[in-house]
């Protein structure tokens, strides 16, 4: 997503701030800076549920921006191996996979994105 954002869009991810104390609240913050001033933001975080996407449709909405989902749609057998193959602080506990993909709900225009775009792995 970098790579293809980098040049257009700021992109902020609570990856950002491995050890900060109230990432969300940061992310929201500094989300609501970039917007107030004008920038074109993408969040990269996984945001599985409509909960955790609303405050950022809303700071969106706020700032009169266009609201963009995209569902990177993997299997979770996919997301396993791919997690297992990570090494130190980026692998994900286990657990922290599984209760993700439980919670997840797809994204939906009904949850006021202008746009839901679905990316799918390419066939091995």
């Amino acid at each position: 997503m970098r790579t293809h954002l980098a040049g257009t869009h700021t992109v902020v991810s609570k990856d950002h701030w491995p050890g900060a104390r109230r990432r969300e609240a940061r992310q929201q913050r500094v989300v609501d800076e970039l917007l107030a001033a004008g920038r074109s933001v993408v969040v990269d975080n996984t945001n599985p549920s409509p909960a955790d996407r609303a405050p950022l449709i809303a700071l969106a909405r706020r700032h009169r921006a266009a609201v963009r989902a995209v569902h990177v749609d993997v299997p979770l057998e996919v997301c396993l191996e791919r997690n297992a193959a990570r090494e130190g602080r980026s692998r994900v506990p286990l657990v922290g996979v599984l209760a993700t993909g439980k919670r997840l709900v797809p994204p939906s225009a009904d949850e006021g994105f202008d746009r839901v775009d679905v990316v799918r792995p390419a066939d091995p």
